[in-house]
This record gives structure tokens, sequence and C-alpha cells, in this order.
């Protein structure tokens, strides 16, 4: 029985602000600010690397304003505007998304999260696994048995019990705990004083948003008066943080869902915007992926052998030519301490590895370490959590001793090392 495809959805404007803050100080050679494009585009090869996944989407918020300020003209009032510096990243970044092969959506009069909510639930329907990367809290309210929410900032993954233990609510009280409490940032009015704790124990009594309108005069206090006071704008703030999930997207789906299968990356365009970025690394493999196209290596077209060729992704560790794929896949994670012996006892016999860090911020200086990635040939890898949430990694070694009993062989001349953007690793390593 062949497994349902995994469609992966990404809230591109979320990613946008979240790379803006955490590299903004890159530019290109003639001083354009590139720190935005750079860390969407590093975020994304990550994410298409660490889940696998047939269909895909990146989505951005459209220019303008959207239908919840017909509801509620002061809607995101209070934001200001974007970053001037910020301004030509937003305008290139799409395009070269889609280069790199990824569905790009920009449906005006909705927000990103409209849409994503809408071809979610079209994937649920057809019965497959969803996998959405945000930062966006908004989108817990999307989580049901098909579709789970990923941060890459911090390796914090929620699937329904992820959402109970995040929020104290089910997903399907997200709406319900957002309304009561209001959101400065979209200026979605609340009831005044009303925290996640009130809320969450509001809900745990009556239910939902309705119920608790509905006892309002049995709660006393001043809070209870805040509430009764908010009463006539809660229906109005509870429309306003629902997630469409009906936007009609026939025009730009024209094949459905399969108008998102993903695709190969567009080397010989990606080399002309790489080299005008000032991404020289990735200049570098994109000459390499046309040298090979021309050769009639891997690629006979920037179309032909899509679900086959490699992805930007594997580039950095690409097989010699001529090689084969594994014939056996070991990937262990590494939770108790007699695996990471035995991991330990491997790393003294090896002469070659290859290592990554998976960390909560793309700024070195400021990442926690989330787990450390070795692997010693093709098909055979270890994984050592030592920073996630326990939902996702209830059994975890202590980040202490992992660091500082492999800290002799990291720090091994005779230990080659192999990576992507390694000087990365060495400044988390070092913190």
């Amino acid at each position: 029985m062949m497994s349902k495809p995994t469609l992966l959805l990404v809230d591109g404007s979320s990613y946008l602000y979240r790379a803006y803050h955490a590299m903004a100080q890159l530019s290109a050679p003639d001083g354009a600010p590139t720190g935005a494009l750079y860390g969407v585009l590093n975020m994304l090869r990550r994410l298409r690397a660490d889940y696998v996944h047939d269909y895909c989407a990146v989505v951005f918020d459209a220019k303008g304003k959207n239908f919840r300020h017909e509801m509620f003209p002061d809607y995101k009032a209070t934001r200001p505007p974007m970053p001037d510096d910020l301004r030509p990243q937003a305008e290139a970044l799409p395009d070269l998304v889609r280069l790199m092969g990824w569905p790009v959506l920009v449906i005006p009069q909705v927000e990103a999260d409209d849409v994503i909510g809408t071809l979610a639930a079209m994937a649920g329907e057809a019965g497959w696994n969803v996998v959405v990367s945000t930062g966006d809290k908004d989108m817990a309210q999307l989580v049901n048995e098909r579709v789970t929410l990923v941060n890459t900032m911090s390796g914090e993954t929620l699937d329904i019990e992820g959402v109970k233990e995040k929020f104290g609510v089910r997903p399907d009280q997200i709406r319900d705990y957002l309304a009561l409490m209001g959101d400065k940032v979209d200026n979605v009015p609340g009831v005044e004083k009303c925290g996640p704790k009130t809320a969450v124990k509001w809900l745990e009594a009556y239910g939902s948003l309705a119920g608790v309108m509905e006892h309002a005069a049995e709660i006393k206090g001043k809070v209870g008066e805040n509430l009764q006071a908010a009463l006539p704008q809660l229906p109005l703030s509870y429309d306003l943080v629902t997630i469409k999930t009906d936007v009609d997207l026939h025009s730009e789906l024209s094949d459905g869902l399969e108008s998102l299968r993903r695709t190969s990356p567009k080397w010989s365009q990606l080399a002309v915007d790489f080299k005008r970025w000032g991404f020289r690394t990735w200049l570098k493999e994109a000459e390499s992926r046309m040298h090979e196209a021309a050769d009639g290596d891997l690629f006979g077209s920037d179309t032909i052998g899509e679900q086959a060729a490699l992805d930007m992704e594997t580039s950095s560790e690409r097989l010699p030519e001529k090689a084969v794929a594994p014939e056996k896949l070991d990937y262990q994670a590494v939770t108790t301490e007699a695996q990471f012996a035995a991991l330990l006892d491997k790393l003294s016999q090896a002469d070659t590895i290859g290592i990554d860090t998976e960390t909560t911020s793309l700024d070195a200086m400021n990442a926690a370490l989330v787990g450390i990635s070795i692997a010693f040939q093709a098909g055979e890898a270890v994984y050592i959590p030592v920073g996630h949430s326990l939902t996702a990694a209830p059994e975890q070694l202590d980040l202490q001793d992992v660091l500082g009993r492999l800290k002799p062989h990291l720090e091994n001349p005779t230990l080659k090392k192999i990576g992507q953007n390694l000087k990365y690793d060495q400044h988390v390593f070092a913190n």
C-alpha cells in the first residue's frame, strides 16, 4: 500500500521577517542588503532536506489591505511600515524561491495564513499529510490528525498533543483563546487584562468562547467586569483571528494540488541572481550544476529528472560521480548512555565524519544548540537531541555532558570533518 503524499507549506512572510531580524547585516557587493534573502533561502534549503515531501508551496502576504480591514478598519493599524532595507529584498524573494523549485502563491484580499489554511484543508480532505512551517501562533488552529506545525527557528514541532502542551487548549479552541486575549501585534481587541492563564481557565470551565460569553455574569472581580465590557466586540475578535479555509484558488491551481508538485532548481537563472546578490558558495554550486546539465549528467534540462535530481540542500554533500545510493539506511537517534558510549567508540576509530548542528537561530552568536548530527558514510548517521521540547524528544542526554565528551573528538586534528557552512557550526560549538 502506497503512503499518502506530504504537502510542505511555508509561511513566507513569517520567514521573511524572522530572517531579516536574524541576519540584517549581510550585503551584496554593491552594498544592497541581503540578510533576509539569504536567511529565507537557507531556511528553505534546510526545510526541504529535513522533511520528505512531493508537494510544496511558499505563501506570501499580498500587498495592500485584505478582507479583515473591511471587518475592522484598525486591523494591524499599530504595525510599523516595512523597513526600507527590507522592501527590495521582499520584492526579489518570490522569484528566487520559484527558481529554487518551490511553487509560490500570493493571493490578493487575503493573508498568507488563509491560503495556507485552504491548502491544508484541501490536502487533508484528500488524505494527505501536511507540514506547515511557521512561527505564527494563530496557525495552531489548523493542527489536526493530518496537519503538523514546525518552527525551524526553535526546532519546535506541534501536533495535537503539542498544541495542548504549549497553549493549554485544544487546536479547535485556539480561536477562542486568541479572541479572549486579543493580539497587540495585529491590533485585535480582546478582554482587558486577560492573559493566557485566564483564557485557559475560562475555556476549561466553559469549553468555548460562546460558553464564556454565556456565563460572563458568573465571573466576578475586575476581570469579570472587563469580560462583560468586552462582550459586544468578542464575536468580531473571533472572526478576525479565524483563518479562512475556503479561499478560491482555482485560477492559481489549474491542476488542483498537483500544481504544487516540487520541481528542480533553475540553475542557469539562479547563477545570475546568486552573482548579483553575492551568494558566492551558492553561485559555485549553481555553476557546477549547469556544467553537469551541459555534460548530460544529472539534468538534460531544468525540468528533466525532477524527482531523481539532487536538490540544492544536498549539493554540498553530493555523492561522487558514478556513486550509487546506499542499499541500507541506518539512521539512529542517540538518547541513552549506552548509545552515546557506542558512538564515542565509533568516533575514536573513524577518520572522516560529516557533522551538522541544529540550532534555534541563524545568528551563531545567539543560537542555542538543539541537536547534533554525525554521519560516518552514506546511509549511516546518528542524531543527538539535546535541546528539543519534551514533546519532540521525550528522552535526551545532558547537553553539557554530550559536549564535554564530544569535545576531544571534534578537536582531534586527525579526524576530518565535512559539512556545510562549518564556520557557523564552529561558532556554535565554541559558544
